[in-house]
């Protein structure tokens, strides 16, 4: 699998990574950075517990995570998680933390494929 076919299958956009990453070593440097990242986990938790502003916090921080790698699909539910709570008054919505983790599972899945090169 070329880093091209692993930003396909993880709906992302690999033109908008190498335009601002410049290079496919340096795509695949930070691509393999992101599943030691916890974020998802907080989310998760903040979501389990009903603390609305840690949940924020930690869709507004997947958001940023997944645009800066052009995660674009996994961005995308981030932002939209991320507008829901921003006034801070009502918690996450449950079909839209369903959906950001369905693309993370996929993202995750997708690297893991690219790493072995599967």
């Amino acid at each position: 699998m070329t880093i091209e076919e692993c930003y396909n299958q993880l709906k992302g956009d690999y033109s908008d990574a190498k335009s601002r990453l410049g290079s496919d070593s340096l795509i695949e440097q930070f691509i393999m950075m992101f599943p030691r990242d916890k974020t998802m986990e907080t989310l998760r938790k903040a979501v389990a517990e009903g603390n609305i502003e840690e949940s924020f916090r930690a869709a507004h921080t997947l958001k940023g995570l997944a645009a800066n790698l052009s995660f674009t699909k996994l961005a995308q539910a981030s932002s939209n998680l991320t507008e829901q709570l921003r006034p801070l008054k009502q918690k996450a919505d449950p079909e839209m933390v369903a959906e950001i983790e369905a693309l993370y599972k996929l993202v995750m899945e997708t690297l893991e494929s690219y790493k072995n090169k599967g």
